[in-house]
């Protein structure tokens, strides 16, 4: 390959749309005591922005996942009415953190003197850097606390989804082989096989046709999910309790803020438009497919708990009777787990979703790789020698933590909620709030200190109660 080409691929790779080296102001660089080094920013020439529908797809398809399936089960530990009008706040208030972050990284780019994509990490960074002189100091604490939490996030969701494919797969087993009788451990080494080679994958553009059919699987699924939801109508709303215990509405919180994980793909799906002004305002692209997500979220939650609390009491009459007769009269944390086992349909279902977690799975996993193979490529020397072999041996390493995890823990409900309390409380609810404080001091008025105030102390009651209710439940499972 020559050099030229080689300079090709490295651009075309870096997923970067611009390409243009500029230099600071003078007036810019002794504003700042911190600051960045002089930026080569890079056009890809094949570069395509998407449109405003692209966008869009992009938007629900970083907001829907297993999440969706466990609505149910979060508001099981709710209660009907209550889950509800938590369901909307949360939505409401992520929401608006996501607007905050878009907001801040359009105020940080234009502090720099140049337009650059920047991750969420690096606005945290530079809003340090550019905000007030008392906070600059913290701007690497930032970025570093930003990273450790996107990588505690997106490798818990990767658990989840072995936890998740695991189970679904282990039904369909048990249905056909009914005397083996493994373990959920043992299926969860079994698709962990696959995801070892699957994530030796380096370039996003490979991963393209894994991401696709996980896409269509999932989307057949849920349509699926819907109609043995609605297909027999529904039980009267009095007949479920509008509010169950605290300890349920703590794990209620992280499963719900699991659901809304979309916040790492707001910049980077901005950046890649072709008219980024249409992403905001009131009847912007984010509000219109936030409101969509969150109906979805509601009516999965709403209608699967009517319709899986009347299966308890009336098992023999309803058609989900047999898989809740056969897998106990408890809500399962994924409401695949309770479709009927007896019809191909529900079964298939199951199958759809096992393979779309290889490619959800996969994209999770691709998101803390260029965050910690740097940090040990540039500290362990022995990994200089042979870089390609360290980085597919570490990659296989950081699988194997997963499964160990995963294993350690395999209950869907349980896991889903300790990820978005833990990990996802920072990433949706505290951090954008600190930023945007940061980003303007002193030139804040009291309504918006307050306003932000008093999401972070929803994020961090959230935090504190869902992680504790999550691991005391966890515990208490051994």
């Amino acid at each position: 390959m020559s050099s030229t080409e080689r300079e090709d691929q490295t651009v075309s790779e870096s997923m970067i749309p611009l390409l243009e080296t500029t230099n600071k102001s003078k007036e810019d660089s002794t504003e700042n005591t911190t600051s960045l080094l002089p930026v080569t920013v890079i056009r890809d020439e094949s570069f395509r922005p998407i449109s405003n529908f692209e966008t869009m797809l992009h938007l629900l398809k970083g907001n829907i996942g297993t999440g969706l399936f466990a609505m149910p089960s979060a508001f099981r530990n709710s209660g009907l009415w209550t889950g509800t009008v938590l369901t909307i706040i949360t939505a409401f208030i992520c929401t608006h953190c996501m607007h905050i972050l878009v907001k801040t990284g359009l105020i940080v780019k234009e502090r720099r003197g140049y337009e650059i994509a920047v991750s969420y990490a690096e606005v945290a960074e530079i809003a340090f850097q550019t905000g007030s002189q008392r906070f600059a100091k913290h701007a690497k604490l930032a970025r570093i606390s930003v990273n450790v939490f996107i990588c505690v996030s997106q490798l818990g969701f990767c658990c989840v989804y072995l936890v998740f494919a695991s189970t679904n797969l282990k039904q369909v087993v048990d249905y056909y082989m009914p005397n083996l009788q493994w373990d959920v451990r043992v299926f969860m080494c079994l698709v962990t096989f696959p995801l070892i080679f699957l994530n030796w994958l380096r370039d996003l553009k490979l991963m393209a046709p894994v991401s696709f059919l996980a896409s269509v699987l999932q989307s057949v699924s849920i349509v699926i999910v819907f109609y043995y939801i609605t297909r027999d109508g529904l039980p009267p709303l009095n007949s479920k309790p509008a509010f169950n215990d605290w300890v349920g509405l703590s794990l209620f919180f992280g499963t719900v803020v699991f659901s809304f994980e979309g916040i790492g793909l707001i910049l980077p799906i901005q950046k890649d438009m072709r008219h980024p002004r249409d992403f905001e305002g009131w009847n912007g692209i984010l509000n219109v497919g936030m409101v969509l997500v969150t109906c979805l979220e509601l009516a999965m939650g709403f209608y699967g708990l009517s319709t899986l609390l009347t299966i308890s009491k009336h098992m023999h009459h309803h058609p989900l009777s047999l898989g809740y007769l056969k897998y106990g009269a408890a809500i399962e944390g994924s409401i695949t787990l309770n479709l009927p086992q007896d019809e191909i349909l529900a079964r298939l279902v199951k199958v759809f979703m096992v393979f779309a977690i290889f490619g959800s799975y996969t994209m999770q996993f691709y998101v803390p790789i260029p965050i910690l193979w740097p940090v040990l490529e540039k500290n362990v020397a022995t990994f200089n020698k042979h870089p390609l072999v360290f980085e597919l041996i570490f990659r296989t390493v950081l699988v194997l933590v997963t499964l160990t995890l995963a294993a350690a823990i395999p209950h869907l409900d349980l896991y889903i909620s300790l990820v978005g309390a833990f990990g996802g409380s920072f990433l949706a609810l505290i951090f954008p709030p600190i930023l945007d404080i940061v980003t303007h001091w002193p030139h804040v008025s009291y309504t918006v200190i307050t306003k932000n105030f008093l999401i972070v102390i929803f994020g961090l009651t959230g935090f504190t109660s869902g992680t504790y209710a999550s691991v005391k439940e966890i515990l208490s499972t051994y």
